[in-house]
C-alpha cells in the first residue's frame, strides 16, 4: 500500500504530518484503501499518536510514513511502542536531502504473524542466563537448562546465549541455538549503526540500548524464514522489513551502499543479508521502543 506520487506532489512539503494527514487527498487515499470508516478513523488515530510522541518522525517525508503505516495496518499489527510490533524508524536520505521513514518489524510481530497462521503448536524465543546452559545439542536439537528460578536475579543475570524454538500441529519442531559471541558478530556485520557503537564507545542505536530484544527478533527470522511455515502475510512482512516504502509504492532498502546515501536516526531492528556503509547516527531514539 503506498501513497501516490501525484498526491505527494501536490502536498507542501512544510506543513506537519499530522496537518497533511487530515488533508483531503490523503483523507480520501485513506479512506479507499481502508475501505472502513471506524478502520479509517482508529488507524489516523494511532498514526497521529506515534507521530507525534516522537519529533524525527514528524520530519519524516509524509508519504513514506503513511506507506509504511498503510503497510503495518494490512498486516494487522499495531505501531504501538508498548505492543512491539511493527516500528517507524526515521532516516536521513542525505542525497536527496530528506527525512524518510522505514517499516520495521519487531520480535513481537513475528510471533503474532506465526500466530495466525493456525500451524504452530509452540513458538517460543529466550536469552539463556550465565549459570543456565547445561547443553545443547545441535544435531538432536536438544537442549537442557536450569533457569534461574527468581526473576529479578534472572534479569540482571549476564546473557550467555539464545534460543528460539517451534513445534507443528502436526508434530515437527525445530530448535536454533546461537552463542552471545556469534550475536554479537552477526549484529556487527549487519547492523552498521551497532557496528558504528562499537566503535565509537557509544549507544545511540537499540542493538546497544536493547540487545536481547533485538536478538530475539534475530533469533526468530532465522528459524521462521528458513524451516517456518511462512504465511502470505509473513512473506510480505519479511519482504519489507527494514524498507523504506517510497510514494510510488517502491521498495528501498535504504542500508545497501547500492542506494542513496543514508543516516538513521535511529535502529530497532535486524537488517539482514546486505554489507552497509558506515553511518553517521544523528539521534537518541529510544522512546519508539519504551514499553
Amino acid at each position: 500500500m503506498a501513497v501516490n506520487n501525484s498526491l505527494a506532489a501536490k502536498e507542501q512539503t512544510h506543513l506537519p504530518f499530522s496537518v497533511k494527514i487530515q488533508s483531503k487527498g490523503y483523507q480520501t487515499l485513506i479512506n479507499n484503501t481502508l475501505r472502513d470508516r471506524n478502520t479509517a478513523n482508529r488507524f489516523i488515530a494511532s498514526i497521529m499518536s506515534t507521530v507525534s510522541a516522537n519529533p524525527e518522525l514528524q520530519n519524516c517525508d509524509a508519504g513514506t510514513v503513511l506507506s509504511a503505516a498503510l503497510l503495518g495496518e494490512g498486516l494487522k499489527l499495531s505501531p504501538s511502542p508498548q505492543l512491539g510490533q511493527y516500528y517507524l524508524v526515521p532516516f536521513k536520505d542525505r542525497k536527496n536531502k530528506r527525512t524518510v521513514a522505514q517499516f520495521q518489524l519487531g520480535y513481537k510481530g513475528y510471533i503474532q504473524l506465526a500466530i495466525r497462521s493456525g500451524q504452530y503448536k509452540k513458538l517460543n524465543v529466550l536469552p539463556i542466563k550465565q549459570g543456565e546452559l547445561i547443553s545443547f545439542d545441535p544435531l538432536n536439537e536438544d537442549i537442557q537448562v536450569q533457569l534461574i528460578e527468581d526473576e529479578t536475579e534472572r534479569e540482571s543475570a549476564p546473557t550467555i546465549g539464545y534460543y528460539a524454538m517451534f513445534e507443528y500441529i502436526n508434530g515437527f519442531k525445530k530448535a536454533i541455538y546461537w552463542s552471545r559471541e556469534k550475536m554479537e558478530s552477526h549484529a556487527e556485520k549487519y547492523s552498521a549503526g551497532y557496528a558504528s557503537d562499537k566503535r565509537n564507545n557509544t549507544s545511540w542505536t537499540f542493538w546497544s540500548k536493547d540487545f536481547d530484544g533485538m536478538a530475539c527478533k534475530t533469533m526468530l527470522r532465522q528459524l521462521i524464514s528458513k524451516w517456518g511455515i511462512m504465511s502470505i502475510e509473513m512473506q510480505r512482512a519479511l519482504e519489507n522489513d527494514s524498507a523504506v516504502i517510497s510514494e510510488n509504492g517502491n521498495i528501498d532498502f535504504i542500508d545497501s551502499p547500492s542506494e542513496s546515501p543514508v543516516e538513521p536516526v535511529g535502529d530497532t531492528g535486524e537488517v539482514v543479508d546486505v554489507t552497509e556503509p558506515e553511518p553517521e547516527v544523528l539521534d537518541d531514539f529510544s522512546s519508539i521502543m519504551e514499553g
